[in-house]
């Protein structure tokens, strides 16, 4: 699978998340943004206020869909009323791939409305991945998986987490969104060594970076997505463009949400380590 089975040959570059604080905003200045991330649920709707704005985001700026309620690690299968919806959403965007976490979050119907980690076993990975063959068939685009920031690991686990990423998207034939605020989080969390998580997973596959913000306790980290990026996290980030290439890198602030021209000039931190990257390289 060639990297480029993502982008379509276009440079998608730095991108910010579409959000409410920053819609007049963007509406009314019009600024040079790349592209922005959605995230797909505000938008599966029949009318309304996110509809419309979407629709004048989408006359004059690129637009990539990201989920965070697909739950591929559940073990049913996935919900077909959820993935009508989100089609049409994707006709709507046109956006190149779809993005969520690999994770679950539900059983028999109950939802959890969290992201929460996975027993990284050889049945999950058998189940994850055939979710995800099912949700890209279906959905008709690539998709591409996040890897989570976790506070809690399995005694049942079979593998590390990124040996058990590179299992799934293999497997899945489908894409990583890797978000590298993430890798340092569950890095301090979980005592492992960042670099060993980015020689483990297979780069070619990489469609999409995430930067983010996280919050420091006594104890561990928390992904809250309410400050810039640390500096250990922008050293993960150019280690990754380096083994990865020129990747399209979204920076996620959700929380505390600054004013937009803030919000962008943190995002655009991350063109300083972009030209010097090497091209992607393609699946053998």
């Amino acid at each position: 699978m060639a990297a480029t089975r993502f982008t379509a040959g276009s440079d998608y570059g730095v991108g910010i998340g579409l959000r409410i604080p920053h819609y007049a905003h963007i509406l009314e200045k019009k600024p040079v943004v790349g592209w922005f991330e959605i995230i797909s649920e505000n938008y599966m709707c029949e009318g309304g206020r996110a509809l419309a704005v979407l629709d004048q985001i989408l006359e004059q700026y690129r637009v990539v869909q990201h989920g965070v309620s697909m739950y591929f690690g559940n073990s049913s299968r996935p919900n077909r009323d959820h993935l009508r919806k989100l089609k049409r959403l994707v006709k709507r965007t046109g956006t190149p791939w779809l993005s969520d976490h690999l994770c679950w979050g539900s059983v028999d119907g109950t939802y959890s409305h969290d992201l929460l980690p996975m027993p990284y076993t050889w049945e999950a990975v058998e189940k994850t991945a055939r979710n995800i063959r099912e949700v890209q068939d279906f959905i008709g685009i690539p998709v591409a998986v996040e890897n989570l920031s976790s506070y809690a690991e399995f005694h049942a686990s079979e593998m590390t987490e990124w040996e058990f990423l590179a299992e799934v998207v293999e497997r899945a034939d489908c894409g990583i969104l890797l978000d590298v605020n993430n890798i340092y989080v569950s890095s301090i969390n979980h005592t492992f060594d960042p670099r060993d998580y980015l020689a483990g997973i297979p780069h070619e596959r990489v469609a999409q970076i995430h930067l983010a913000g996280h919050s420091r306790y006594a104890k561990y980290l928390l992904d809250t997505h309410d400050h810039p990026v640390c500096d250990p996290v922008w050293e993960i980030y150019k280690r990754a463009i380096e083994a990865c290439g020129r990747t399209a890198t979204l920076l996620e602030w959700d929380d505390k949400i600054p004013s937009f021209d803030e919000v962008h000039a943190e995002a655009l931190k991350a063109e300083k380590y972009l030209p010097a990257a090497k091209s992607k390289k393609r699946a053998a």
